[in-house]
């Protein structure tokens, strides 16, 4: 029975277990056992020398004791076994919430049932760790910013994907990869060739916005079974912000040189053309080589200041270095730019409608910055719409995960697709006297504040601008 019970309990912690039930049946129930096999043995001899002696009488009696003795010490084993197989029964269905009862146990089975409850008990206990292990893990899990996905690689199979990957990928529910192949057929590919401890960067779309994603591979077994496990990180912000400083060591660059070789050029065009002036009125002369070389270095100085004027514009995307953040409600974000807008959108009879689920939204920023933003927005949207039969301005806010969105959208021609990836970059405008700077200025503010701004545009349907910034959670 001993042997029995030890072939349960075969991890480290259940031979230990074992260990202690063995010492508490030992103790007490091998002396019951032994003195129950002497008191057999002694019957058998008395019943021997009885008969040897012709007491058949005595020895019909002690034959009556001895079989008693077998039926006891037969009726203890099996009671013992049948234990051994319900407690054999219960760790096979893992049901450790089993009491056995002691008291009400034969003297020679209470060892043996205190010794179940006690393994019960620690079952128990490391069911119960490892069930706050597992949910300590999960919200962990669920806190980063980091989508992760496991599924079996034979099968296909999802075993677990976190609120970060559902959140990213817009997914909510997925039991296999055929439907990520279906949502998104190049993502389902880059997923299953990625090897593990390889990194890709991969690009998907969501709701219209283009999203950079690192995805990184590790593999594990269990039970046999192989699983691989995939993290995905949007790298779209650290993208951006190291994008975002190379241009402005560039634009430090290119201003300073340009004020360095402009300035003289300019300064020298307006002397030339002053000296000119005497000559020509000193001498009381009109000659047309005369004019147009007066014309020229007009001309020169015209464009030389024209340039300056370009390239210390430029500097504004380096000047913004600190924020002063406070509690902006967005109803008031959102009244303080119609009111200020409200002459223009007036003047070329443009509607502007205002959607705010949420009024008691809150953003944590910058409020000078952030009206600027906005503005420019505002202008860009008003710039697209003027030749719209019935042009529309939409403004609203929503909850977008631990940030909040705020669009600008109108239904003016859209954009081009292959000219979406540029309107960001410095220098680069689609308006014939644009300077480049406005969203070029607009996405250093957003990185500024840890936020973003993407673009949403389909031609002929009209654009959207989104810009996300912290959330103000409510007290």
């Amino acid at each position: 029975m001993i042997i029995c019970l030890s072939a349960f309990t075969t991890s480290a912690v259940n031979r230990h277990l074992s260990s202690v039930t063995c010492h508490l049946m030992i103790k007490d129930y091998r002396f019951r056992l032994i003195l129950r096999v002497v008191l057999l043995f002694a019957t058998a001899y008395a019943i021997a020398w009885l008969y040897l002696r012709g007491q058949h009488l005595y020895a019909g009696i002690t034959g009556v004791a001895a079989a008693w003795l077998v039926y006891n010490l037969y009726s203890i084993l099996k009671q013992a076994q049948n234990e051994v197989q319900e407690f054999a029964e219960s760790v096979h269905y893992r049901d450790f919430s089993r009491h056995f009862n002691v008291k009400m146990a034969p003297s020679e089975l209470q060892p043996l049932r205190e010794g179940f409850n006690e393994i019960n008990n620690t079952f128990k206990e490391i069911r119960s760790e490892k069930e706050m292990q597992y949910q300590y893990l999960q919200k962990i899990l669920e806190l980063v910013d980091t989508g992760i996905l496991s599924f079996r690689t034979e099968t296909r199979e999802v075993n677990w994907m976190n609120d970060s990957f559902k959140r990213m990928l817009g997914i909510p529910y997925m039991r296999t990869l055929d439907s990520l192949e279906k949502r998104d057929s190049a993502l389902y590919h880059e997923v299953i060739d990625i090897k593990p401890g390889e990194g890709r960067i991969v690009h998907i779309e969501k709701e219209g916005r283009p999203l950079r994603l690192l995805i990184n591979a590790t593999v594990f077994q269990t039970e046999g079974v192989p699983n691989k496990i995939i993290a995905f990180q949007n790298v779209n912000e650290a993208l951006d912000e190291t994008e975002a400083k190379a241009w402005q060591k560039l634009l430090r660059v290119m201003t300073h040189e340009i004020m360095n070789s402009v300035a003289p050029i300019s300064s020298l065009a307006d002397t030339l053309k002053k000296n000119l002036e005497h000559t020509l009125a000193a001498k009381n002369e009109q000659d047309d080589d005369w004019e147009d070389l007066e014309l020229g270095l007009e001309t020169i100085r015209r464009r030389s200041e024209g340039l300056l004027k370009f390239a210390e514009s430029y500097r504004s995307l380096n000047k913004i270095t600190e924020l002063n953040l406070q509690r902006i409600p967005v109803s008031s974000l959102f009244g303080n730019l119609t009111s200020l807008m409200a002459p223009t959108l007036d003047q070329k009879q443009i509607q502007l409608d205002t959607i705010l689920k949420e009024p008691q939204l809150e953003v944590l920023a910058d409020l000078s910055l952030i009206e600027q933003v906005l503005i420019n927005l505002m202008v860009n949207a008003i710039e697209a719409v003027k030749d719209i039969d019935v042009p529309l301005i939409t403004l609203s806010a929503y909850t977008d995960g631990n940030k909040i969105a705020i669009k600008v959208a109108d239904n003016g021609p859209g954009i081009d697709a292959d000219l979406l990836d540029k309107i960001f970059i410095p220098f680069f405008s689609t308006k014939k006297t644009g300077s480049g700077i406005g969203l070029s200025l607009c996405k250093q503010i957003m990185l500024l504040h840890k936020g973003s701004i993407h673009v949403q545009s389909v031609v002929g349907k009209g654009t959207a601008f989104v810009i996300a910034v912290g959330k103000v959670e409510p007290a």
